[in-house]
């Protein structure tokens, strides 16, 4: 493990070992529901992101410092982190290189429907939006800032880690199958404690 920026981060094959000892760390997906039914490392919970921002002070509750968080290449886990410590739970780990790393080290992995990854599904929104106005600006010039506003929402979105675009796909239905229930994820990490 290693800090970087104050986020202790686990590698894959340190994790793997861990899993396979007596005592593994619990494993918290913060991707969509959808995001985690496309694959999962086994024995991980979806606590999406969104959702432990708005329930981190019960997850502390519930949780010790042996977690590991997981995301598709670490950027949202590292934000749970964030999320985490200011309740109260600080140490955490982040697993470095997220989902995308896990299945590149060879890791157990269940799969599910097939669904975009949510970086993917904002790069189709933001290109398709772009190429809108773009295309669009020749019948109606004025949609050429339609362009220009989703160049800007990008670069504010790298220039901070905060993607409103991704933020606002996470919610539609494809994101949040309707059996995704939260409170039952919480109920299942308070039993194990």
């Amino acid at each position: 493990m290693t800090a970087v920026a104050d986020t202790v981060r686990i590698d894959c094959a340190l994790l793997k070992e861990r899993l396979d000892s007596d005592n593994p760390p619990r494993l918290l997906d913060v991707r969509t529901p959808g995001e985690f039914a496309a694959v999962h490392i086994p024995g991980s919970y979806n606590v999406p992101l969104d959702t432990l921002r708005e329930h981190r002070d019960e997850l502390r509750r519930r949780l010790d410092t042996d977690v590991v968080l997981i995301c598709r290449s670490g950027q949202r886990a590292e934000q749970a982190e964030r999320a985490l410590a200011e309740a109260g739970l600080p140490g955490v780990q982040v697993l470095t290189g997220g989902m995308t790393g896990w299945e590149t080290a060879g890791g157990a992995v269940n799969r599910g429907r097939n669904i975009w990854d949510l970086e993917r599904q904002v790069r189709f929104a933001a290109g398709s939006l772009v190429l809108t106005g773009v295309l669009g600006s020749v019948a109606v010039p004025r949609l050429k800032w339609l362009s220009g506003a989703i160049g800007a929402g990008l670069v504010f979105a790298g220039a901070t880690g905060t993607c409103g675009m991704a933020m606002l796909l996470a919610k539609m239905p494809w994101n949040r199958p309707s059996s995704y229930d939260p409170h039952a994820v919480f109920n299942q990490l308070g039993e194990e404690r």
